[in-house]
């Protein structure tokens, strides 16, 4: 006696091609408008960058991706005087700047990704950090690395929802 063939893979709930695609499509409030276009935000009053080489931060639907900052006042054009802590505190100025400028806050913050000169000053990173999102933090990624532009000791970028 011969049992009938079946797919060893029946018991997913997303074994079809359609349900493996709603499976993966994004949630509605992501999900871009039919015909909908990319834009650019530049902080009003400053340069769209220093080199003119990339965007304050793009838009699409309600999806807002803010180039990495690093601890330069946007004012002077001058690295933040040390400590870590005050340079960690420029580049979140900065990018709470880009974020007004689009339509949103820090408090729709989803994802930063913080990006260190000397893993060490994590913990003095932390403490900044932490206080501009005291609760709810984002999801965040911190990497050590050998270099930064314009020598700034921490550079952070974000994804936020508009």
């Amino acid at each position: 006696m011969s049992k009938p063939k079946t797919s060893r893979r029946s018991f997913l709930p997303f074994a079809g091609a359609t349900a493996l695609g709603a499976a993966l499509a994004l949630p509605a409030v992501a999900a871009p408008k039919s015909g909908a276009k990319k834009k650019v935000i530049n902080t009003p009053g400053l340069p769209p960058s220093l080199t003119g080489m990339f965007s304050s931060a793009t838009q699409l639907g309600n999806l807002l991706l803010v180039s990495g900052y690093g601890a330069v006042d946007p004012a002077t054009h001058q690295l933040a005087a040390g400590p870590i802590g005050n340079q960690v505190k420029q580049c979140l100025e900065n990018i709470k700047g880009v974020l007004e400028a689009a339509g949103s806050s820090l408090d729709k913050v989803l994802k930063c990704t913080v990006f260190l000169t000397d893993i060490n000053d994590f913990a003095a990173m932390n403490e900044v950090y932490h206080s501009y999102f005291p609760t709810n933090p984002p999801a965040r990624t911190t990497l050590g690395i050998k270099d930064l532009p314009l020598h700034s000791p921490v550079e952070i970028e974000c994804i936020a929802y508009v």
